[in-house]
């Protein structure tokens, strides 16, 4: 019999609690579901008001993987949706997900929680700039750190504070608070960061897309500014070999990183991080920290 819960009023149907969704670490689907509950304060926070797109992996990471933006089949009638333009057509719908049992609803599903960086209001104003930062093999997270410093220092001299997280994959994620402005212009000023770290570590940094370009390189993936794009949440658990959480960090963790294995966090270590250090990235959360686009 699938066990029904009450969250905050709400009736949910929990499945499959005892499944082994990542075989290398025996962690169960219903630890993902208890690990999405506590961390749910700072995640909702950063879920709040944007529309979310899902990488669901019902069956592990070494199962079948796919991306959907369209409310799944089932959704309940009172989860949130938006709609939010599409390239395809006038209008789309998406999730938003904006209360505790909406997001055990989701993570019953089991999926990646990716947002766009602008909210269901104003679906062409973002209000953060992301750049995702992968790392071409030999290069690791260690190579990631030093671009992030550069881009930190120069976002900087643009009077723009950068803050990051690990990707929960092999990368960082660079975000700034912004004063809302246009997808298109942020974009556009992305791209010519992305250029100028190129010019300035061509050794290092590679900023277009090409694979034949990228080893041994860091990507600095600037497109995921686009009002299409989305970007892994802080917090969200990843469909990797192992149950690796997109996690915020320090500058001083950044600083200090010599081996990539210092920036993998798993979901048992995010309580702690929390307990520690706070929300890291909770000003991305405050207009009070956001700067205008230069």
């Amino acid at each position: 019999m699938t066990p029904i819960t009450v969250v905050e009023g709400r009736r949910l149907s929990l499945s499959n609690l005892d499944k082994i969704l990542y075989p290398a670490t025996g962690t169960t689907k219903g630890e993902i579901l208890h690990y999405y509950a506590r961390t749910a304060g700072p995640l909702l926070a950063h879920l709040a008001d944007r529309p979310v797109s899902f990488l669901r992996y019902p069956d592990g990471p070494d199962g079948q993987r796919f991306f959907t933006k369209n409310p799944p089949p089932g959704t309940p009638a009172w989860v949130r949706i938006a709609e939010v333009p599409r390239k395809t057509a006038d209008t789309g719908k998406q999730v938003v997900v904006e209360e505790l049992a909406a997001l055990m609803w989701a993570a019953n599903l089991v999926v990646e929680f990716h947002t766009h960086q602008w909210r269901a209001r104003t679906p062409d104003r973002a209000d953060r700039l992301v750049f995702d930062l992968d790392p071409g093999a030999p290069a690791t997270a260690v190579e990631c750190c030093r671009v992030a410093l550069w881009l930190r220092e120069r976002l900087g001299a643009d009077g723009l504070d950068a803050y990051a997280k690990t990707s929960g994959s092999k990368g960082l994620h660079v975000l700034v608070p912004l004063v809302s402005a246009d997808c298109a212009e942020v974009s556009a000023y992305a791209k010519g960061l992305a250029v100028e770290a190129e010019a300035a570590l061509p050794e290092l940094v590679v900023h277009r897309m090409r694979r034949s370009l990228r080893p041994g390189k860091v990507f600095v993936d600037h497109s995921q500014n686009a009002a299409a794009k989305t970007t892994a949440a802080p917090y969200t658990l990843r469909a990797r070999a192992e149950p690796t959480v997109s996690t915020p960090v320090t500058w001083d963790e950044i600083e200090s990183c010599t081996a990539a294995e210092q920036l993998v966090f798993r979901l048992e270590d995010i309580a702690g991080r929390l307990e520690r250090y706070g929300d890291l990235l909770g000003p991305l959360l405050d207009p009070g920290s956001a700067g205008p686009l230069p």
